[in-house]
């Protein structure tokens, strides 16, 4: 098992659970954060930690095309092992539905 970023993420990218992650398998995207899943331990200390319920174990139904989806991005984007302060609109976009084709951006983030 492994643990995923959805798209409830998007446009919020709150970092709470970049801070308790042991292993710094957390990579930052312009406006989301995805999560390596061959370096996640499966610990499941950064689930409870994310406001925006974005983090969910790969088991979850619907879960399987994101394990994909951040592996990729994992890939390309920066990692990120040092909270910060959530997107200025985090408060409005979380829990929007349909985030992914209204804001998702491939860009990276600035990583640390």
């Amino acid at each position: 098992m492994t643990y995923i970023v959805n798209d409830k993420c998007i446009g919020c990218k709150y970092t709470d659970c970049v801070e308790v992650c042991p292993v710094d398998c957390f990579y930052e995207g312009e406006n989301m954060l995805v999560i390596h899943p061959d370096e996640c331990i499966d610990c499941g200390v950064c689930e409870p930690e994310c406001p925006a319920d974005a983090i969910v174990p790969d088991t979850e139904p619907g879960a399987e095309d994101w394990v994909e989806f951040n592996r990729k991005y994992s890939e390309l984007w920066p990692v990120l092992t040092t909270r910060r302060d959530p997107l200025p609109a985090a408060d409005e976009k979380d829990g929007e539905e349909g985030k992914f084709e209204k804001y998702f951006s491939e860009k990276p983030g600035e990583g640390d």
